[in-house]
């Protein structure tokens, strides 16, 4: 269990990860990436435009874009050594009627023309600069969430010191 303790890079970490249970391996995993996700979720929320000129019948209230911003685990594309979640924007018309606060809609239809530009208006990117911004605080906070997991998983283990 003490190779456990010591855990530098990728491949100390994919051996880590097969001498813990699966359950608990994958566990850690997904918390891990989940983490590392947030970060990059925050920066997006924080750089996303909110309108402040006058609205216009039909227009999405102010700060919808922000609410609008998610992260959302990819089961199909995760496994035990590897897990995936996506950081994007809700759109679409099930999300027009949904809010927390009230009738709120986090329908941010418009986030493709915001984050790219149209031949009328210049892009004003969001997403890719907040991943471009926080990629290796991401890391950081996966390799910090891991560390912490993996250590207190290895006390829990039958035969280990406590």
């Amino acid at each position: 269990m003490a190779e456990l303790e010591h855990v530098k890079g990728l491949k100390e970490l994919s051996e880590a990860l097969k001498m813990l249970p699966d359950r608990i391996a994958r566990n850690a995993l997904r918390g891990a990436v989940s983490a590392a996700a947030a970060v990059v979720r925050k920066e997006a929320r924080e750089r996303a435009p909110v309108s402040t000129g006058p609205l216009k019948p039909g227009d999405p209230a102010p700060g919808t874009l922000k609410r609008a911003i998610f992260q959302k685990q990819i089961p199909e594309l995760s496994s035990l050594l590897s897990q995936t979640f996506y950081v994007g924007v809700r759109h679409g018309k099930r999300y027009r009627v949904r809010g927390k606060k009230g009738n709120r809609s986090q329908d941010a239809y418009y986030w493709r023309w915001v984050e790219f530009g149209t031949s009328r208006m210049s892009a004003r990117p969001f997403l890719r600069p907040a991943f471009e911004a926080q990629k290796q605080a991401a890391v950081q906070a996966l390799a910090d969430y891991l560390a912490t997991r993996i250590r207190e998983e290895v006390t829990k283990l039958p035969g280990s010191k406590r």
